[in-house]
């Protein structure tokens, strides 16, 4: 088969997270034509899609920063060096082909000489509440993630959950709603403690050991019926918005089939962040290696290891270790190589 060389790139991104988009940017210091390939409508993964609102805490030199924000400064970032973006498309095979990649998705064909899967934890939605008519509250006043705060200015919210995501909608709903209740099925939260500790400290209705049992509302839900896990107790809480985070499915899909080794749910990797299959990288929370932590900052320390090591399988003439930021004039785009 023919190939333009306009078609072939140096590395095609699989997944357009906050680590993919830092292995964009770093690509485009080692001056490797990039392109990044997503299944969302946007870029910025979970973080975008899930909670653009919500504060990350476990960013080197960020007391906290709002996800949305976060995503914003990493594809400023990133588009430095104008990588080619494709969204809304699935990558469903990868081929190797004598001297690259095919990479076919549910739109198209791709070609690169190297791939790095950045795709964290695969495609993701919601645990949705179990309810005959949870399906049709979803379009008025079910929510199972926030992308704009606003809209609870003055209301009264009731969140359902008991993990990290529920009690920081509760902590930063709490000066902007008019009230907030969190419903948890259990005495004890699944949050960090320093998050269980303001939450008490907080004047939020703190609801335990209570369960869902019935919606009640016609246009939309007016008011939620819960009941005590331990003496069956039933009670009504009035509400104009409800927060349902009970977690999130995910599934890596069609990645299981193309003859990557996995453990546990996660691709194997080295220490330079190679697959069992030469070419092939992976960094972020879709990778494991003995003592792997998986957070946002790890994923980020990740992709340059990833970068470099795809640099040198493409050009083995190729520093594996480029320099320093420090000394590059990004202005100028003048990088090391």
């Amino acid at each position: 088969m023919n190939y333009r060389d306009e078609e072939i790139f140096d590395i095609i991104i699989i997944g357009g997270g906050p680590t993919g988009l830092f292995t964009a940017f770093y690509g485009g210091m080692r001056k490797c034509r990039v392109k990044i390939i997503d299944s969302m409508p946007q870029l910025g993964g979970q973080l975008a899609a899930l909670y653009p609102e919500k504060y990350i805490y476990d960013i080197a030199g960020f007391p906290r920063v709002r996800a949305k924000d976060l995503v914003e400064s990493l594809k400023e970032q990133a588009m430095q060096f104008n990588p080619a973006v494709v969204l809304e498309e699935c990558v469903l095979l990868v081929e190797k082909q004598t001297d690259m990649f095919e990479v076919t998705t549910n739109r198209g064909t791709h070609f690169s000489k190297a791939i790095i899967i950045t795709a964290g934890v695969g495609a993701f939605e919601p645990r949705r509440l179990e309810h005959q008519d949870a399906h049709y509250y979803e379009k008025k006043n079910l929510h199972y993630f926030v992308s704009d705060l606003s809209k609870f200015s003055d209301k009264k919210v009731v969140i359902f959950g008991g993990g990290d995501s529920a009690l920081d909608w509760a902590l930063m709903l709490e000066s902007i709603a008019q009230q907030v209740s969190i419903i948890h099925r259990r005495d004890k939260f699944r949050a960090h403690e320093h998050s269980v500790e303001q939450l008490k400290s907080s004047n939020i209705n703190i609801l335990t050991p209570y369960q869902f049992k019935d919606l009640i509302g016609k246009e939309k839900i007016e008011q939620v019926v819960i009941y005590n896990g331990n003496t069956k107790e039933e009670k009504s809480i009035e509400l104009d918005e409800l927060i349902v985070n009970f977690g999130f499915v995910s599934s890596l899909g069609p990645i299981k089939d193309w003859g990557l080794r996995f453990e546990k749910g996660s691709i194997v990797v080295n220490s330079k962040m190679e697959t069992n299959i030469q070419g092939i990288y992976a960094a972020g929370d879709i990778c494991t290696y003995p003592g792997k932590v998986k957070l946002i900052a790890v994923g980020l320390g990740e992709a340059p290891t990833a970068v470099n090591n795809a640099k040198a399988y493409i050009d083995p003439d190729a520093k594996l270790q480029p320099g320093h930021s420090t000394s590059m004039n990004l202005s100028k785009q003048s990088v090391l190589i």
